[in-house]
Order: structure tokens, then sequence, then C-alpha cells
């Protein structure tokens, strides 16, 4: 901590017009509300903040993590050591020009969503309902109603840990299936997005399809989203948990959702460890079926201490 807190004097002085904290807590940045605090917590003035943070954080030896709007995130309840960056409303620009929209790594999904449609441009609906930012989208290639992140971008902007701005097409980034290695240690900054014209009704009749599906077939208390990736393409992870009769579980204040078995949902006095023993119970519980299952959720931080006696 010591480290931190000489950090956090540098990153004061050195960034009088970026947001600069100390233990901030998280469980409130996050869709989950769960876990504990950021030894640092920093929200960069402008790309040159950001590459300061990146360059002291170097310097210091100190790890970074990259923060969006905290969906598909699990922190521990002993909360995270170094700094956490979250790029907030001064990377949240969406411009359009043509057929694509320029949208910072801070923009939320529904409003680029919101924008398209305001602009008559379609395909883009599909991000309306996922209840996170660029960033955090590109990170995970994030994806809802069929449609997938990297389906949709045509350029990305990053910045890597010396503290550069790179540009480059979507095609030179490998994307997984609900993953982007190349965001785990470079930052987004922003991305392209491809669109199509089309009428505002059309879209809207589309969005609106897609709200009444994801309304009817998910939680609406807290959660972080899906939390295990489908095991095959057959195979949906929810379907699984329900056959497993998992549906309705509790541990503390998580229980797997009696709506969708693959959201876990907080009912107000949830910790992390909740969470994750329900976790660990659902992957042992499918395992016994012959099946691996994998974490969708990012799960970051460290285990709380307990109290001595």
């Amino acid at each position: 901590m010591i480290v931190c807190e000489q950090l956090y004097d540098v990153l004061k002085a050195r960034l009088p017009g970026s947001l600069v904290r100390q233990e901030e807590p998280l469980a409130r940045r996050t869709t989950l509300r769960v876990g504990g605090c950021a030894d640092l917590y920093v929200e960069p003035a402008s790309e040159e903040d950001l590459a300061t943070v990146i360059l002291l954080c170097k310097e210091a030896q100190t790890p970074w993590l990259a923060f969006g709007r905290g969906s598909n995130l699990l922190i521990r309840d002993g909360g995270i050591r170094g700094v956490v960056i979250c790029l907030g409303p001064n990377f949240s620009a969406i411009e359009v020009a043509g057929h694509h929209l320029r949208c910072g790594a801070g923009a939320r999904l529904k409003a680029v969503a919101a924008k398209a449609r305001e602009c008559a441009l379609g395909g883009l609906e599909f991000l309306e309902g996922i209840p996170g930012s660029v960033g955090g989208a590109l990170r995970m290639n994030a994806g809802a109603m069929g449609g997938a992140t990297f389906e949709a971008v045509t350029r990305v902007r990053f910045m890597d840990g010396d503290g550069k701005a790179h540009e480059c097409e979507a095609a030179q980034v490998a994307a997984e299936y609900r993953s982007c290695p190349h965001f785990k240690t470079n930052m987004a900054l922003a991305a392209v997005f491809r669109a199509a014209p089309d009428s505002r009704e059309a879209i809207a009749r589309r969005a609106r399809e897609f709200n009444e599906k994801r309304w009817k077939s998910q939680p609406k208390e807290p959660s972080a989203g899906c939390t295990f990736k489908n095991p095959s393409p057959t195979l949906s992870a929810g379907k699984l948990i329900e056959q497993l009769g998992l549906k309705g579980t509790r541990r503390g204040g998580a229980m797997i959702s009696p709506v969708h078995g693959n959201f876990i949902v907080n009912d107000g006095a949830a910790t992390a460890a909740d969470v994750l023993e329900l976790i660990e119970l659902i992957k042992a519980r499918a395992a016994e079926r012959g099946v691996a299952l994998h974490e969708e959720v990012e799960i970051v931080g460290e285990v709380r201490e307990k109290a001595k006696d």
C-alpha cells in the first residue's frame, strides 16, 4: 500500500484534470453489486493523461486494470490491488460518418444503438440490451440476440503497455467467442461500428422485439449477465444448469436465477464469496455429467482476508 500511496500523490500532482481516488468502493460500479475496493481509481481526462497513468504504473511496477461499466465482471471481496482505470465521459463521444459510427471506449452500448437508430442506421440493435461500454464490449467480444461486437466493428484504437496509441483494422485483432485476448494487455480507446441504412420504424421494431425477448427470459435482479460460456453450439449453459436442477439454489444473498439458470443474481445482501460458491457448485455438478463449464464472467481481485481472533 505504501507504493500506492506514493503513486496517488504523484497522480494527483501530475493529473489535475483527472479523477484520482484512494480506496474506491467498486461494488456500486458493477451490475452485480458485489466486490471490494480498488487501491487507486483513476478516470483520465484525456489520452495524454491515460498514457501518463500507464507509464507511472509501469515505473512503479504497479498493476493496472481497465474497468468499464462493471457488467460481466465479478470482483472478489478483497478488492483490487493496484490501479483501476475507467474511461468515463471524456471517452464517450459518438460520431457518425456515412454508415459508420466512431465511438469512444467509454460510450454506453445503449447510447450507440440509440444514435444509430436516430440516424436511420440499422444492424446495431443487439447492442441496446448489453449493459456495458464500448471498451468492455471489445474486451469481451460481447454479444446478444445473435450478434457479436467484432462482427460489427471495422477499426479499433487502443493504447499499449508503454502508453502509445495505435489504430488498426478490426480484422487484425483476433477475437474469440466472448473474449478478445488483445485487450487483456492493451487498453481499448475507441471503435468504428459498421451499420446499414434502414427505416427508423424497422430499427425500432427490432429493438423492441429484442427487449421483449430479453425481459421474458432474463432476471431483473442485479447480475453480471451470463455466468458461463455455452459448452457447445448445441448445448446452452442455462439449459444444462436447469437440467441439473440447480435453478433457485442459494448461497447467502446470491441465487441461481429461477428465470434463467445461467444468471446468478444478488438479492441485495450477496457477497462475491457467495457468488463464487455457486459458480464452483455449478462447475462441479456439470463435471459429474462430463461437461466442463468455463466462466464467461471475468473474475478479478483478491480474496478478503479473514479477521484474526
